[in-house]
């Protein structure tokens, strides 16, 4: 054999090394990988021109999985796919519906419109108007008489009920395996043109054990289904003719899963509803990442029209109750709630002009009482005598800063007593009194009427307040401290609120023109503008407030009722306006897949 010289064996080193790095490198290359991607070459990154394989969907349901279970689990399938996706773990069921259930959840997914419409409430699908707004197997049958579609289900009720006009169905006999192994078995087909798959388990195991994160038998079975998901992926791909088509795969929940509130989730409306939450993927190889997230509803402005109070040293501005003298009056015995938002845009106060109240002068021995200013904070006192201490370690009374408030007091018997606390923003912000050990004696009735705005008072001469006030509600009942802090983020009062029964007036203060700002509990006399309307328009964020979310907001993420919409715009069905759907269709963002 013949022997290298130093030279040479320093080259066929150095090769191996090269060698050796490269296959290191593949491998590590390998371990990252996408699923492969076997469509042919030569995308643009436009669409424009694009010659596109014979479309084709797969549309996989998962019953009862959360989106925010999906994300926190982040199943690795799932995971790989979202890479080249449109997705969402925010979605919806539907932000306005009462009816949370498979059915409902099915239905909206298949027809393209809500509950509203297609009436299906329950899972028995009573009364449903499904022949008026029939499901996507149906109309994709009168677009294309010779597609075949296919419905795999897990549960009998999917099919009998929403694919009366497939192809083909296949009872998977409650069994997800089963399943899988019938849309393997489909996507060997040549003809195979819409396969529609219901997965089953997670929800099973969910209304058993809890649709939590930490439930163990409902996070397995959402794994198990990712496991199903990568087979039927991996299927798809191997199809021999599959580089000369252009499936569009969508995976998505019908419905969420029941789970306890986090503190603050009330305010997110249908976004906290775990019941409501979804998620929608829309994956297709040529595909880029598109993350669609929940808007944050910390930025929803508050808006509308509010009275603005203004009061100087010789004029005054308010809203003062009409013909009556009697609301208002909390006297020396009895419970009350009072609460209102505010906000104050005067610069500066002199005094201590008050800006909500029932007394002729809060000066000593004066029955009554007020909510007044005291420089850039607000305090309450009764009879000119008794008023609240300091506002508690880490909260305040400051409202003076030109951003929405929310402000209560409440007045309550204890041991015989009678006390008074206050409360801004979600926080105790003082009480009880400090006069008299606490206790509160004196008389907290007058003949001045209620008044929303300043009043004329020897303390407030000299005071100057801008003001803009709404959502004046007063109670005949001592709301309870948790019940008060929760609810003051809200913008509104409800019927289905706490303690709504207990109202002796609410006064929105929203009309935006005229002299009346009515009340809306039937109880109470309307407030009349004295001496002259002031009302003005108002858009402002607030850290304080959690305006409801609109359906704008709503609209922002995939909700079921979209997926049909995006699958007819995929297969080149222009749906018309008779159909009256209620989803709409998402922009799909394509990528040079030369460079994939």
């Amino acid at each position: 054999m013949k022997t290298l010289n130093r030279k040479q064996q320093l080259i066929v080193i150095n090769s191996l090394g090269f060698m050796s790095l490269l296959l290191v490198l593949l491998f590590i290359s390998s371990c990252n990988k996408d699923f492969p991607n076997t469509l042919r070459e030569g995308y643009p990154n436009d669409t424009t021109n694009l010659k596109e394989g014979k479309r084709k969907v797969l549309y996989i349901i998962l019953d009862g999985v959360r989106g925010n279970a999906v994300k926190t689990l982040s199943p690795p399938n799932i995971t790989q796919i979202v890479r080249k996706s449109i997705y969402t773990f925010d979605g919806l069921l539907d932000p306005k519906s009462t009816a949370v259930n498979n059915g409902n959840g099915w239905a909206n997914s298949l027809t393209g419109v809500t509950s509203a419409k297609h009436k299906v409430l329950t899972d028995d699908f009573a009364n449903n108007q499904l022949t008026a707004f029939p499901t996507l197997f149906t109309r994709l049958k009168q677009q294309s008489p010779n597609l075949r579609t296919v419905s795999i289900a897990a549960t009998n009720a999917f099919n009998t009920n929403l694919a009366v006009d497939a192809t083909a169905k296949v009872d998977a006999q409650n069994s997800d395996v089963k399943v899988k192994d019938a849309v393997v078995e489909e996507l060997k087909r040549d003809d195979a043109g819409i396969v529609v798959a219901q997965f089953h388990s997670a929800d099973e195991a969910g209304a058993a054990n809890g649709y939590t994160d930490s439930s163990v038998p409902y996070t397995t079975a959402i794994t198990q289904i990712d496991t199903y998901i990568g087979n039927i992926i991996t299927a798809l791909q191997a199809r021999a003719g599959f580089s000369k088509e252009d499936w569009l795969v969508v995976i998505a929940s019908n419905k969420g899963g029941y789970i306890t509130p986090a503190p603050g989730d009330s305010d997110l409306g249908a976004f906290g509803e775990g019941a409501k939450n979804t998620f929608t993927i829309f994956y297709n190889p040529k595909f880029t990442q598109q993350f669609v997230p929940k808007p944050d509803v910390n930025t929803i402005p508050f808006s509308g029209f509010a009275p603005r109070l203004v009061s100087t040293a010789t004029t005054r501005n308010v809203l003062a109750a009409d013909n009556n003298t009697t609301i208002g009056n909390f006297g020396t015995t009895g419970d009350y709630t009072l609460i209102f938002k505010v906000r104050a845009d005067h610069a500066s106060v002199g005094g201590y002009p008050p800006i909500i109240g029932k007394e002729l002068n809060f000066q000593q021995n004066s029955p009554g009482w007020v909510i007044f200013t005291n420089g850039s904070d607000w305090n309450f006192k009764a009879n000119g005598t008794q008023q609240m201490g300091g506002a508690p370690a880490g909260a305040t009374r400051t409202f003076r800063d030109g951003l929405w408030h929310t402000i209560a007091v409440k007045i309550y018997t204890e041991n015989g007593s009678r006390y008074v606390k206050g409360f801004q923003d979600g926080k105790l912000a003082g009480g009880p009194l400090t006069s008299g050990n606490g206790t509160y004696t004196a008389n907290m009735s007058s003949t001045t009427p209620f008044t929303v705005g300043n009043i004329p008072t020897s303390e407030s001469t000299v005071g100057a307040v801008n003001v803009l006030i709404r959502e004046v509600a007063m109670y005949n009942v001592a709301m309870p401290d948790a019940t008060i802090t929760s609810y003051m983020r809200k913008t509104e009062v409800l019927p289905t609120d706490p303690n709504y029964a207990n109202l002796m007036g609410y006064w929105p203060l929203t009309e935006g023109s005229g002299l009346t700002g009515a009340d809306k509990s039937g109880k109470a006399p309307n407030l009349k503008f004295s001496p002259s309307e002031n009302w003005t328009s108002f858009l402002d964020s607030s850290p304080n407030l959690s305006p409801p979310v609109s359906d704008a907001a709503y609209a922002v993420v995939i909700n079921n009722v979209d997926i049909p919409m995006q699958i007819y715009q995929w297969m080149g069905v222009a749906p018309p306006a008779t159909w009256n759907l209620d989803g709409k269709i998402w922009k799909l963002l394509y990528t040079d897949v030369r460079n994939n």
